[in-house]
């Protein structure tokens, strides 16, 4: 049992270096792409492609702060997503970077329908929508899962506890 552990904490340190080698790889194209919009002119289409370079940025920061995540809850602590506190604190991360990243796209998306073709713009609300959807249900699963908190004040500990070894 102790190798499958091993080796389920190997596989999630694969798939961190993977979502952060693809943030790194999107940073640099959102690099290039801006650079070569600001070199080449500077008008409407190069601030569309600006805005179209943060899209890529926003996209880098999820896939980095996916990363992340997966790198301390299942590689340094090993923590069990079981408990109420872990499993809030695991999904918050989560939609935090979601909701910002779903913003900066519909706001991308925005823009660009309205320059280039308003048909898109139901498009654009419906990625504007689904932020405003995903932060209502957030907000109620952290009410509803503080309520379990309580019945269970010993995982708060226990998660203060695995905290520590990212010190």
């Amino acid at each position: 049992m102790k190798a499958l552990k091993h080796a389920f904490a190997f596989v999630h340190a694969a798939m961190a270096l993977l979502f952060a080698c693809a943030a790194v790889v999107l940073i640099a194209m959102a690099s290039h792409m801006g650079w070569l919009a600001i070199n080449a002119r500077f008008d409407q289409d190069a601030a569309q492609e600006i805005i179209e370079a943060i899209g890529l940025l926003a996209a880098a920061v999820v896939a980095l702060q996916i990363s992340q995540t997966i790198a301390e809850e299942e590689v340094i602590r090993n923590a069990h997503i079981s408990a109420p506190t872990r499993v809030r604190r695991f999904l918050s991360r989560f939609f935090a970077v979601l909701v910002v990243a779903l913003a900066i796209e519909g706001l991308v998306a925005t823009f660009k329908a309205v320059h280039e073709d308003p048909a898109q713009l139901l498009y654009a609300a419906s990625i504007v929508f689904s932020v405003g959807v995903l932060l209502a249900g957030w907000g109620i699963f952290i009410r509803l899962n503080r309520y379990a908190e309580e019945l269970e004040p010993e995982a708060m500990e226990k998660a203060k506890h695995e905290d520590r070894k990212l010190d």
